[in-house]
């Protein structure tokens, strides 16, 4: 059985060594960038089925090398581990098109889970910081749940009312299915809701979005 393909970002060949350790069983390593201009380079000319990329590095850092590969039509799942833990760091990979935001201080199998979650088209946060990236910025209204929503968030609910599919909506709004899935995820936690037949429930009750 074939195994999935990873490329490696990160300028300190330490955390490279450690990371091809960790994913070497399930998956095969086809390259190392040490820079964010290598990793746009090496995303062009590999078929990775994922990276796992490091933020600060030299040259071009890693959010301004993803938003480069979402310009040049490169959708692979990109994974950042990074020492950065403040949660606008989170929301702008996620923002442009982050599969996950994984802290390199977390347990190893936070990392390999992140992957599985990308595998499936999903978007994964580290559980230390996920309740601050996804809270809306100032504070949170005590009286009307809808009242947090960002316009991008109002615009995918209601074409989820709509029956449209992420895929449907990443198309319809010229951004990536994942950059949908994140600004989904914001609003389900800002309206406490679990899932998309529960957001959409919702939102006709509030009057967010309606047939």
């Amino acid at each position: 059985m074939t195994r999935p393909r990873v490329l490696l970002a990160d300028d300190h060949r330490i955390v490279a060594a450690g990371l091809q350790a960790l994913l070497s069983a399930d998956y095969e390593l086809v390259g190392h960038a040490q820079d964010g201009r290598s990793l746009l380079e090496l995303a062009r000319q590999q078929r990775a089925d994922f990276i796992v990329a490091d933020i600060s590095m030299p040259g071009l850092n890693g959010i301004d090398a993803l938003r480069a590969m979402r310009r040049e039509g490169l959708d692979v799942p990109v994974i950042f581990l990074t020492m950065h833990t403040e949660p606008a760091y989170a929301r702008r990979a996620l923002e442009a098109g982050a599969a996950g935001y994984v802290l390199k201080h977390a347990a190893p199998q936070e990392l390999l889970h992140a992957l599985h979650v990308a595998a499936q088209g999903g978007v994964y946060i580290s559980r230390e910081i996920a309740a601050e990236v996804l809270a809306a910025p100032g504070q949170r209204p005590e009286r009307d749940p809808a009242s947090g929503l960002t316009p991008r968030q109002r615009e995918i609910i209601a074409l989820l009312v709509e029956g449209r599919s992420a895929k449907e909506i990443a198309r319809l709004l010229d951004i990536s299915h994942r950059t949908v899935e994140y600004h989904k995820y914001q609003a389900m936690e800002a309206l406490g809701v679990a899932s998309n037949a529960e957001l959409i429930q919702l939102a006709i009750r509030l009057r967010i979005a309606g047939p």
